[in-house]
């Protein structure tokens, strides 16, 4: 009982993205509106508040430092390890490589950290459809945010923030230029979304698929030499 309080302590404390104060603030005040209609109604405003500040958690994460892996971009379970040409976008070529699929429903975590230490290379916003992110077609035919990066150890890998069914907003902190750490937070999708991940020839996947991964800490590839 009293671990099943500290972890309802845990999600209760744990701050929240800086993207999600206005939401909670708009939640809030219309929930005090609502309870002046109708005292239900109210009350399921209270529960929706709950619900976006849960939504917008930015908890810590404990990075692991060994040399030569990546670690998994975003929280989610791991939909598709498929193999698959980079995108166009940031000229990679079209030789077709690993790409690993992470599908983040509405429960999960959707800060998204950086899954090596490098610098970023390229950068492309693809406007497109919002079909449910579980889905293959996701990858090419949704919105997204590619970026491409040159990893510490030399690795030349992108990834993607991909919108879904009732994502319509995604947040890039990230330039051309930037030397960025392991693990460190870049950006976020609200509300339901996809994290794509191409590997180079020299890395190999280390999940499988159905795989619940925590962004920042799950390592999904390493060096393959």
């Amino acid at each position: 009982m009293k671990g099943k309080y500290m972890k309802a302590m845990d999600v209760v404390m744990t701050p929240i993205h800086k993207e999600g104060h206005v939401f909670v603030v708009i939640f809030f005040a219309v929930s005090i509106g609502l309870f002046f209609l109708a005292e239900p109604l109210g009350w399921v405003g209270l529960i929706l508040t709950a619900w976006c500040l849960y939504f917008f958690r930015d908890p810590e994460r404990v990075v692991p430092q060994d040399a030569g892996i990546l670690v998994s971009p975003a929280d989610g379970t791991v939909c598709a390890i498929t193999e698959a040409a980079p995108p166009a976008e940031l000229g990679m070529g079209d030789e077709p490589c690993t790409r690993i699929s992470i599908f983040l429903s509405v429960f999960n975590v959707h800060v998204n950290r950086l899954p090596a230490a490098g610098e970023i290379t390229g950068m492309a916003y693809v406007p497109g459809k919002y079909l449910n992110a579980a889905a293959s077609e996701a990858s090419d035919e949704n919105e997204r945010q590619l970026i491409r990066m040159t990893t510490e150890d030399g690795h030349d890998i992108a990834f993607a923030q991909v919108a879904g069914l009732v994502a319509r907003r995604i947040l890039c902190d990230l330039h051309i230029g930037d030397n960025h750490g392991r693990g460190e937070r870049f950006g976020l999708i609200r509300f339901g979304s996809r994290t794509d991940i191409y590997l180079d020839k020299k890395l190999a996947p280390k999940v499988s698929v159905g795989q619940t991964m925590i962004g920042g800490e799950t390592v999904i590839a390493a060096s393959a030499e």
